[in-house]
């Protein structure tokens, strides 16, 4: 069985200003102009739709800008471009790994998508085509979908689409042929050669004879007849596009309040939120690296406890983060990168209560980390040491209850409460026997009295230790209490350390 080639070409108009406008929606509804060059030769490079409407053209100066009220200027941003493309080859890799960029034609990025053998996946041909061009209209792309089993009759008409269109099989030439000769890649002298003959749209240079047309304009003749035809066969190069989770964007002027950075950094977490989500991921973490007015870095990077995909949720983090850890001087560009991560699935059985959010739980930590420091939040991690108070404090971290190993045995424990800080206590000896203690207004006589055991360590260093422990069995008022009483040899002292429940 032959399968029916089909090629679905997604053409980017003004690719220099929708790169620069996704990533600033507060100038959604204005009229943008994008200019490069070097002052005071800037020039206009790419503009949006309502600018045109007010007559910018390309080529326009700054100082003729200025005569159009109501324009907002950009600079052209190459790094912003080269992200963009990147966030397209992105999004048109989640339908198949066959695509191709095509050589530029003006401001305008193509991409060619070979969707051949995908109908059983993603539906009939305009199907495909619409859930395209919703895909980039998620990710702030507005473009001109067209498809067709030639892939440059698909790149010719894709220009033209107000809605996605479907030529069918065998019908290129009647579809091609209202199109101006603009719509073929041909050079200038070409151009005025076929328009002195007279020729102006594309079905009228398919009409001319092959064998004439060849002698006056060699093979490239023959070339543009059957693409005007529809008809010219293609070698398809597929791009492979790297999936990578980043986004960038430069400032006109540095930035010093948090709300504004906040504002900016709003829209580019939810283009990676929707990157990730197209293909059922999250945000694992997020790197933040901001520029600095007068060079150097600020960089912070938010591993959450589980992968997140929630805009509102990273932009709290955030906000909390920035506002433990500010910029030391205003922000000139903002770069954000983060590592993709499974979207976490829990599973509760049908009678059990519903467990707290875990995206609540790392606002709420960041909310009590501002406010106590970042140190002295977390959960307490044992040290290889003897020392009393030999802890660390580490962040929460989930642990895969699949991989944990259940406890084969289960142990009757007594719960032993600690005392922070430990308390000063006075000790009454009866010649080498812990006889009477102080603690908390009360005298108790020792019943029982098991020790010392004996500690020291970090001899070699001004941390040096040396206790004596002891675990009593006590008698106040006819209330009896367990607790373990501490000697410190160096500093000739005994305190209260835990009491046993």
């Amino acid at each position: 069985m032959v399968l029916t080639a089909v090629y679905v070409c997604v053409h980017v108009p003004e690719f220099p200003a929708q790169a620069l406008l996704r990533l600033r929606p507060e100038l959604k509804g204005r009229a943008v102009a994008v200019i490069k060059g070097d002052p005071p030769l800037e020039e206009v490079c790419s503009v949006n739709r309502l600018a045109l409407r007010l007559g910018v053209a390309y080529g326009m100066t700054k100082t003729e800008l200025e005569s159009f009220a109501g324009v907002c200027v950009l600079r052209q941003a190459v790094v912003e471009e080269r992200s963009a493309r990147d966030v397209v080859m992105e999004a048109a890799s989640s339908f198949t790994p066959r695509m191709e960029v095509q050589p530029a034609r003006g401001s305008a990025l193509d991409v060619v998508l070979d969707m051949t053998g995908t109908r059983r996946i993603f539906g009939e041909v305009r199907e495909v085509a619409a859930r395209i061009e919703q895909t980039f209209r998620t990710l702030q792309f507005g473009v001109r979908v067209a498809a067709s089993a030639n892939l440059h009759t698909a790149l010719c008409l894709a220009p033209t689409a107000a809605k996605p269109i479907v030529v069918p099989q065998g019908h290129e030439s009647e579809s091609l042929a209202e199109l101006p000769l603009t719509a073929l890649p041909m050079g200038e002298e070409q151009a005025e050669r076929l328009e002195l003959w007279g020729l102006r749209t594309l079905g009228e240079l398919a009409n001319l004879p092959e064998t004439e047309l060849v002698a006056r304009l060699g093979q490239q003749g023959k070339r543009l007849r059957l693409l005007a035809r529809g008809e010219h066969p293609h070698l398809m190069v597929p791009e492979e596009a790297p999936f990578t989770l980043a986004e960038y964007i430069a400032l006109d002027s540095p930035v010093e309040m948090l709300d504004s950075l906040l504002f900016v950094l709003g829209p580019m977490l939810d283009q990676l939120v929707a990157r990730a989500q197209n293909r059922a991921l999250a945000l694992a973490s997020v790197t933040l690296t901001l520029g600095l007015d007068g060079g150097g870095e600020h960089v912070r990077t938010l591993k959450p406890s589980l992968p997140v995909a929630q805009r509102d949720v990273l932009l709290k983090l955030l906000h909390l983060d920035l506002q433990a850890h500010p910029p030391c001087a205003g922000v000139m560009s903002v770069s954000v990168k983060a590592q993709p991560g499974d979207r976490s699935k829990v599973q509760l059985g049908l009678f059990a209560p519903q467990t707290p959010e875990p995206m609540r739980l790392d606002v709420t930590l960041a909310r009590i980390a501002a406010l106590v420091g970042e140190q002295r939040v977390g959960r307490a991690r044992l040290c290889d040491s003897h020392a009393p108070e030999s802890f660390l404090v580490e962040r929460f971290s989930l642990v895969d209850s699949a991989v944990a190993k259940p406890k084969e045995e289960k142990w009757s424990t007594v719960a032993l409460r600690r005392c922070r800080p430990p308390v000063r206590v006075a000790v009454r000896f009866d010649g080498s026997r812990l006889a009477v203690f102080f603690f908390a207004g009360k005298r108790y006589s020792v019943q029982k009295a098991f020790g010392p055991w004996r500690r020291s360590g970090d001899w070699w260093s001004g941390s040096v230790w040396s206790v004596e422990e002891w675990d009593v069995c006590a008698v106040a008022d006819g209330d009896t209490l367990l607790c373990i009483l501490t000697h410190d040899l160096l500093r000739h002292h005994w305190r209260m350390e835990a009491l046993y429940d």
